[in-house]
């Protein structure tokens, strides 16, 4: 088994940013498969290229440009994350989830996680936003978890609770958002099931992923959710509906990244637009007192 990280490995990193930039984030933002896009409307931007930054991996993968912007979104002291590291990659789980626990040193307490999905719900359709209510760790029922291993209480308790993962009061938030932007199409609601990859479903797969409760299936966010958890963050979701998985054995479709990719670009300026408008109700910073 691969060696997890220490405190001091994150702490090194959260100094490291630190002392290269004098903005201090109050919002982390994971921007999925083709949605980097979100932060070219960061003012103030600085940037860092993942292979600058101490202990980073890199982005491998078509849709993620392998950049660290800090900045302000709509007001908010925030850092986007353009591309998020896969196991699939072959990194290791604490190497996926490596940055949230940097950004709770940093100060950060909100998390916003995006991504690109398969739409499992037969009412959902190719660029619908599907707000996360509850994920299904998958990975995480055959022992794949980021916080398998000695506990640092520095971060958080031995057993966090996962029944309030996504926030409720975001949730309320953003529906009354979505309402106010005007948008054809309604806001979705449900439940994210992430799979390891890199391989799409098998049809039996996708009935299988549907008949446990499952609305849209991908392969990222849910290992940094429980780390954010963990350390006390804030944390509201979305994903974008970028295919419909397959449940007909005589279809001739087949899901591909580029098919995503394609479906990502032309939806992702309304998910951009949304996440921008509800950065203004993300509350303040608690004061220290």
């Amino acid at each position: 088994m691969e060696k997890g990280f220490t405190y001091d490995d994150y702490q090194k990193t959260s100094e490291w940013l630190l002392s290269r930039t004098k903005h201090r984030p109050q919002v982390a933002v994971i921007c999925g498969s083709g949605l980097g896009n979100l932060a070219s409307k960061v003012t103030e931007a600085q940037s860092f290229d993942y292979s600058e930054i101490p202990n980073f991996p890199q982005s491998t993968v078509p849709g993620h440009a392998g950049r660290l912007v800090f900045g302000f979104l709509s007001g908010k002291a925030c850092v986007v994350m353009q591309g998020r590291f896969h196991m699939y990659e072959g990194y290791s789980i604490s190497k996926v989830t490596f940055p949230v626990r940097v950004f709770f040193l940093m100060g950060v307490d909100t998390l916003v996680v995006t991504n690109a999905a398969g739409g499992l719900n037969p009412e959902f359709e190719v660029g619908d936003i599907m707000l996360i209510r509850d994920h299904i760790n998958l990975p995480g029922l055959s022992g794949v978890n980021p916080l398998i291993g000695p506990n640092d209480e520095r971060f958080g308790l031995r057993f966090p609770a996962m029944s309030d993962a996504y926030d409720r009061d975001m949730r309320r938030t953003a529906h009354s958002v979505w309402k106010q932007m005007g948008q054809k199409r309604e806001l979705k609601e449900g439940t994210y099931v992430m799979l390891a990859g890199p391989s799409f479903e098998t049809v039996a797969e996708c009935w299988l992923l549907q008949k446990l409760g499952a609305d849209a299936v991908g392969m990222s966010t849910v290992p940094e959710v429980i780390v954010a958890r963990h350390c006390g963050l804030r944390v509201f979701g979305f994903s974008l509906i970028t295919n419909k998985v397959i449940f007909d054995y005589e279809s001739k479709e087949k899901a591909n990244h580029e098919e995503v990719l394609e479906a990502g670009r032309q939806a992702a300026q309304k998910l951009e637009e949304f996440v921008s408008v509800l950065m203004m109700s993300i509350p303040p910073p608690a004061k220290v007192s």
